[in-house]
């Protein structure tokens, strides 16, 4: 019987040397140490041995056992670790991933931020389901007012609809909070619009500054440090008188072209001008609708569209390029 065991151990390794998948090492498991295999046929004889043997067979029996099965978990290991690398040609050079980026609208909010946080701004947020009384009628827009055709607007409901800026932020901010108010409120607002310099979601950036003594030169003083640290030292700007329902006096700015420096292109449309945000001092109406006093405090608000800033910060002529999804121009401000 010692020898019997003996000679399952030799065969038992020859044949290893055959094994190349996993079914074959199961295979080879069966036929050797299955319920059937030759390991237990050889045990089987273990009631003719005499007393004396059956210790002796029976430790050298588990020995060869348990050798079989390392060999057996080694073999089945090794196929495993072929496998794994099997169709791989492994002198190819490693592909590089790209990383991901900020999308550029992103990073151009993020500029504005940081510029008016240097200016004492803080950044106030408010929902992008509106409700017509703060979208609209506080901010001196009561319904039928012409001013209502100027935004095509989405509607859920009656008085309930996506809002058409974020200045309905700057109505919350005074009615929840006391004076002074220093904020910027940026964010997404919709409009039904689109084409090449209309989406129907774009992004915005208002600010609103009110407390006493607060006059127009403080409005340009704030526009112009915002316009030479987000385009350069350089930039020249123009205010022209304009017309939005809650501001009294108001004006659109306007600043030099930076693709022609003011001699005309078609950029600027040979103007040498290029629109970049409408601003005004706050109506006295609009104080009336938060419970602020129009003869103790005065205020400006400004309200510019991100869009249009990296638009003309990186001579972008089509505003969908944006939100196209191709890599070829988004990987450009990576």
């Amino acid at each position: 019987m010692e020898k019997q065991l003996e000679e399952l151990q030799r065969t038992f390794l020859e044949d290893l040397e055959s094994i190349r998948d996993p079914e074959q090492v199961e295979q080879a498991r069966i036929a050797y140490l299955g319920r059937k295999g030759r390991l237990t046929t050889i045990l089987r004889q273990m009631g003719s041995l005499s007393p004396e043997e059956r210790p002796r067979i029976g430790a050298l029996a588990n020995s060869i056992k348990a050798k079989m099965e390392q060999a057996l978990a080694e073999v089945s290991a090794r196929i495993a670790s072929r496998q794994s690398v099997q169709g791989i040609d492994v002198t190819l050079p490693g592909r590089v991933l790209r990383r991901g980026s900020v999308h550029v609208i992103n990073q151009v909010m993020a500029e504005i931020e940081d510029i008016f946080r240097d200016l004492g701004f803080q950044v106030a947020s408010g929902p992008e389901v509106e409700d017509d009384y703060h979208n609209f009628e506080a901010l001196n827009i009561p319904e039928n007012h012409p001013a209502r055709d100027m935004q095509d607007t989405f509607y859920f409901g009656p008085g309930v609809l996506l809002r058409t800026h974020t200045s309905p932020v700057q109505i919350r901010v005074m009615e929840s909070q006391g004076l002074p108010v220093r904020i910027i409120a940026p964010g997404k607002v919709y409009r039904c619009d689109f084409d090449i310099t209309h989406s129907p979601m774009f992004h915005q950036v208002e600010g609103l500054w009110v407390e006493e003594g607060i006059t127009f030169a403080h409005l340009k003083g704030v526009l112009y440090e915002f316009a030479h640290r987000c385009f350069g030292p350089e930039v020249p700007l123009r205010f022209r008188s304009s017309f939005f329902p809650f501001t009294e006096p108001s004006a659109e700015v306007d600043m030099g072209c930076i693709i022609c420096r003011g001699a005309g292109c078609r950029v600027c449309g040979n103007t040498g001008w290029l629109e970049i945000l409408g601003c005004g001092m706050v109506d006295p109406e609009v104080y009336r609708f938060v419970g602020i006093d129009p003869h103790v405090v005065t205020g400006f608000a400004f309200g510019m569209g991100v869009e249009r800033i990296a638009m003309i910060k990186y001579g972008i002529d089509d505003i969908r390029l944006f939100y196209d999804g191709d890599l070829r121009f988004l990987l450009q401000f990576a």
